[in-house]
């Protein structure tokens, strides 16, 4: 679960039968600070909720650490998405995070006897006309792959760990889907595999009631919806600044980035971290600098850094972050200071956010793409502004965040396994 720059999907629960055949559609997404949030904390300043943002992306670089050592299959991304479905029928509302890093879609379930505790209302299995939990015998039971085990009685279990600490345990079932649209045309998916959780606890918020996963496998949402996904997704990151507007999370034909500056890079494949979006960074430069990427990486399939629109960071190996950052830093004219918040390491003073900065691209295998401003900065207190990169601790695998995805449709094929990027206006569209 990835714990950083936290979006909400907005949909409305009404039921509509899937069309067959590929057709595109949309959802609004809207960042965790936004009034429209139901996390929204009118106490706290911007400055206040970017201190939680980058402190979240920090202990998500220490969890993402533990891959090496760790017995579970996957690590959750801790994205702090939140997707509004309706689960069932007939349709009770959820309020999930959606994670790209996780491939299973569960939510806390009653009876919940070890629920971490929840604000809103409990989905009650009992009450769908449409939930069914899985025999062992099934193939939608493989569909949990590592985390499955059988019960006394032969029902297909999950039991899902993530890097924080947290976790869930319960029934592996099929039960109907429902998502809205801004189209105004909700969707429903029968039968889709989801885990109903009977013992969950962790790092969860109480506005949350599990998870939506968006990750790689076949118990991904992506997969489940079939042609309506055509397994293709795409989003749009407004700046952080802009935390009132709403972007779009795109499936099908909506999710097609072409166009003037559309660039592509392959998505790399590999059985140890499948639920990952691996890609491949062959080098990254300051102005006229180039300066090569490590290639070695703990992902151990030819990429060397994981894409995730929920951490806000992007982390970079600690020698080549220390030489990229003062490349940076020795090409503007900026005096340095101290983070106030103690979590960045090359901070700057500033009164003027339209101070000069140098071209910076980061070189894709295959996709050159060339950062701005505010890919490159984040602004962390009055007249402070620090380089939205940070170092790994030597254990740690590269993360591309969602900062330098900001102003970049981001689209994700999943067939054909490559990412686009292309520049965009995010908050006009």
């Amino acid at each position: 679960m990835a714990l950083i720059f936290s979006l909400i999907f907005l949909i409305s629960s009404a039921v509509f039968a899937a069309a067959s055949g590929e057709y595109g559609f949309s959802v609004e997404m809207i960042h965790r600070d936004s009034p429209k949030s139901p996390m929204y904390n009118p106490s706290e300043t911007h400055y206040h909720r970017l201190a939680n943002t980058l402190r979240r992306s920090i202990l998500l670089n220490r969890a993402v650490a533990l891959l090496d050592t760790a017995e579970a299959p996957m690590f959750n991304d801790r994205g702090e998405y939140l997707v509004e479905v309706s689960l069932g029928t007939p349709p009770f509302p959820i309020l999930a995070i959606a994670d790209t890093g996780s491939d299973i879609v569960w939510t806390q379930c009653q009876p919940c006897p070890k629920c971490y505790e929840q604000t809103a209302p409990m989905f009650d299995p009992s009450k769908s006309s449409t939930y069914k939990i899985i025999p062992c015998s099934s193939p939608s039971c493989a569909l949990a792959g590592q985390e499955r085990s059988c019960s006394d009685r032969s029902e297909c279990q999950y039991s899902i760990s993530y890097g924080d600490g947290s976790h869930s345990n319960g029934d592996f079932a099929v039960d109907t889907v429902t998502m809205g649209s801004t189209s105004g045309r909700p969707v429903a998916f029968p039968r889709t595999v989801v885990g109903c959780g009977h013992d969950s606890a962790g790092t969860f918020s109480t506005n949350v009631s599990g998870i939506v996963g968006l990750g790689r496998g076949p118990a991904s949402l992506v997969p489940q919806m079939g042609a309506a996904s055509g397994n293709k997704f795409s989003y749009c990151l407004t700046p952080i600044g802009d935390s009132a507007e709403s972007s779009k999370l795109n499936f099908g034909s909506n999710a097609q980035v072409a166009g003037s500056g559309t660039v592509s890079t392959p998505i790399k494949t590999s059985d140890r971290f499948d639920s990952y979006y691996s890609l491949n960074i062959e080098a990254m430069s300051v102005g006229g600098k180039r300066f090569e990427f490590p290639a070695a990486s703990a992902l151990g399939d030819g990429s060397n850094v994981i894409i995730d629109s929920g951490t806000t960071l992007t982390i970079l190996p600690t020698e080549f972050y220390s030489t990229f950052a003062t490349a940076i830093s020795e090409s503007i004219s900026l005096e340095r200071t101290e983070d106030p918040n103690q979590f960045l390491d090359f901070c700057f003073k500033t009164t003027n956010l339209d101070f000069e900065v140098p071209s910076v691209t980061v070189h894709f295998e295959g996709a050159d793409v060339p950062l701005r401003r505010e890919n490159v900065f984040v602004m962390v207190a009055e007249n402070v502004v620090c380089l939205a990169f940070r170092g790994g601790d030597g254990q740690s695998i590269s993360i591309y965040g969602n900062i330098a995805q900001i102003n970049f449709i981001v689209g994700y094929d999943v067939t054909r396994n490559f990412v686009s990027f292309k520049p965009a206006n995010c908050s006009a569209m």
